[in-house]
């Protein structure tokens, strides 16, 4: 029987041609969770043909997005109440999600072993052992397996590099880019908050209007290489300053002793 009435014909026009079983089998879901799905409102109901329920494209979308949600942070309820709203907020802020959550296109990953890291930055083995757990605590180093690691940000290894060559301690190199890790966290912050008052605040006041989405997934899309470029342009400035006043003082300190 349960044979006979899988294959009764779709309908010419109906897109809807798969049973649960199949849908599992397309989507890499167990039937269990389909069903699960299904029961809390996620997916919408299957076309019934002969008592049996058949699905098609249009249910694959909609577990892609539920997925992609989940891979996101949202829970079940979350996404249920974004499903739920009429003018599809669910995928617009999914595509939101994904714009600042963009990178540019990744290099290759730099895998190191501790002993390449001990030899480059020049350091004794006790030293090395102490400042790799501090790097890894940092986030600078991601374990990969064995004695090997994964460069979170390969540009931190040029600064070691360069603090190595220039006679600084890798240890005062570290703690430095500690605290800019912390007024980073800051700046950031700060466009985030200016991004939530200025543009998602009105939007949300005004019911998220459908039309609108396209222009806030354009603003967060350009928010963060407009704040690089604002934090760049005023770190080299301020950098230049720095650096004129140091001098300066050198140079004001040296004529004094040769008075």
């Amino acid at each position: 029987m349960a044979t006979a009435k899988r294959l009764q014909p779709a309908s010419p026009e109906s897109p809807n041609r798969w049973t649960i079983e199949e849908l599992a089998a397309h989507t890499g879901l167990s039937v269990r969770n389909i069903r699960s799905h299904q029961a809390r409102g996620l997916l919408a109901p299957p076309e019934v043909r002969m008592r049996v329920g058949y699905y098609g494209p249009a249910h694959v979308s909609q577990l892609q997005l539920i997925r992609e949600l989940q891979d996101q942070g949202f829970n079940l309820n979350g996404i249920k109440r974004l499903l739920d709203d009429s003018h599809g907020a669910a995928e617009h802020l999914l595509r939101v999600k994904q714009a600042a959550a963009a990178q540019a296109p990744e290099s290759p990953a730099e895998i190191l072993s501790a002993v390449e890291l001990g030899r480059r930055f020049r350091l004794g083995e006790a030293e090395g052992r102490e400042l790799l757990a501090r790097a890894i605590e940092l986030g600078f180093l991601l374990p990969v397996g064995g004695d090997t690691y994964e460069l979170a940000n390969p540009a931190l290894l040029e600064v070691g590099d360069e603090a190595v060559r220039s006679g600084i301690p890798l240890r005062a190199a570290m703690d430095v880019i500690e605290d800019i890790g912390r007024h980073v966290d800051s700046v950031s912050r700060s466009f985030v908050k200016l991004f939530l008052r200025e543009v998602w605040k009105p939007f949300a006041k005004a019911d998220m209007p459908a039309e609108r989405w396209p222009e806030i997934e354009d603003a967060v899309e350009r928010l963060r290489p407009a704040a690089a470029k604002a934090v760049i342009g005023l770190f080299h400035d301020r950098m230049s300053s720095e650096i004129d006043g140091a001098l300066d003082e050198i140079t004001r300190r040296l004529s004094e002793q040769k008075r």
